[in-house]
């Protein structure tokens, strides 16, 4: 799947945890690379400790998933992801500032069209 982000197309791959080192090595679930432009997420059912959840709670999870490192794509094609480096992170690397986005992201998107103003 492709999506565009900001003008800069992004490619959205699902992998196997095993098929990619950077989830086992950092026991993600997804990530975001700014340089090569693609949102890569993993099918959990193939991530460690998920494979007796039901289908619907692990859906619900890629949906978060992707919902995040669609804002990390965002902060990166905004110019963002450089200008905000300084020691110890800065805010658009910090992962509580991106999940809050995209964890209420639907919620305010409802507001939004509550008061039609999208």
């Amino acid at each position: 799947m492709k999506i565009d982000i900001l003008g800069t197309e992004y490619t959205i791959n699902r992998y196997d945890f095993n098929n990619k080192p950077e989830f086992e090595k950092n026991s993600w679930n997804g990530y975001c690379d700014e340089v090569t432009k693609e949102i890569a997420l993993v099918n959990m059912k193939t991530f460690p400790g998920c494979e007796n959840d039901s289908d619907e709670k692990l859906k619900k999870i890629e949906k978060q998933t992707l919902r995040h490192e669609i804002i990390h794509a965002f902060f990166n094609e905004c110019g963002l992801q450089d200008s905000t480096l300084q020691y110890g992170g800065g805010w658009a690397k910090n992962e509580e500032m991106v999940d809050w986005i995209a964890l209420q992201f639907d919620k305010i998107l409802k507001a939004f069209k509550e008061c039609d103003i999208v």
